[in-house]
C-alpha cells in the first residue's frame, strides 16, 4: 500500500456523496462506519483513509457491529453473483464435502450462540484454517468474541479499502 495519493483515492475523494456512500457500503455494511469515513473526506493518502477506518471501527457499538456483520455471508456460502464474496472465500474451493458439512454445522451452532455469522478475514485462508478458527472461537465468551470480530472486520475493511483506492 502506497503512502502517496493514488488515482483510485483521488477518484474516491471526488465521488458525489451518494456514490461515495455506496462505495463505502460495499466495503462495510455499517452505516455508522461509512458516515464517519465520508465525513472526513478528502483523504491525502491511503494510510489516512485506513487510519480513519480503524478509528471508526473502534467506535462501533454492538448494534453497529451487527449491522456490519449482516453484510457478510456465512463462510462456505458466498453471495451468489458477488465477486467480492467469491474472491474472499476462494480458500473454500476444493474443500471436501465432509469439511463443508462440518463447517456448516459449526456455523449454525456459532450463529445460535452469538446471534451473528462467524466472521473471519477469509482472504488467503484455507478451508482447514477457517474451520480450525471456528472450532476455537465458538468456545469464546460473547464479549471476547465481539472484539475478535471487530479485529477481523478491520482486516476485511482494509483489504477492501485498498482495492477501492488502488484501482486504476
Amino acid at each position: 500500500m502506497t503512502s502517496s495519493s493514488t488515482p483510485g483515492l483521488a477518484r474516491f475523494n471526488a465521488l458525489p456523496e451518494a456514490a461515495a456512500t455506496a462505495a463505502l457500503h460495499e466495503v462495510c455494511a455499517s452505516s455508522a462506519w461509512g458516515s464517519r469515513l465520508l465525513a472526513q473526506r478528502p483523504y491525502a493518502t491511503a494510510e489516512a483513509l485506513f487510519a480513519a477506518s480503524d478509528a471508526a471501527l473502534a467506535e462501533l457499538t454492538a448494534d453497529d457491529l451487527a449491522e456490519a456483520m449482516a453484510g457478510h455471508p456465512p463462510i462456505g456460502r458466498p453471495k451468489p453473483g458477488d465477486p467480492t464474496s467469491a474472491r474472499e472465500q476462494r480458500g473454500m474451493a476444493g474443500a471436501s464435502e465432509e469439511l463443508k458439512a462440518e463447517l456448516l454445522e459449526l456455523n449454525l451452532a456459532y450463529q445460535e450462540k452469538f446471534g451473528h455469522v462467524f466472521l473471519i478475514c477469509a482472504t488467503g485462508a484455507t478451508a482447514e484454517f477457517m474451520l480450525g478458527r471456528l472450532r476455537t472461537r465458538i468456545e469464546n465468551e460473547a464479549g471476547a468474541e465481539r472484539e475478535i470480530v471487530r479485529g477481523e472486520l478491520g482486516k476485511i475493511n482494509r483489504i477492501r479499502l485498498a482495492r477501492l483506492v488502488e484501482a486504476s
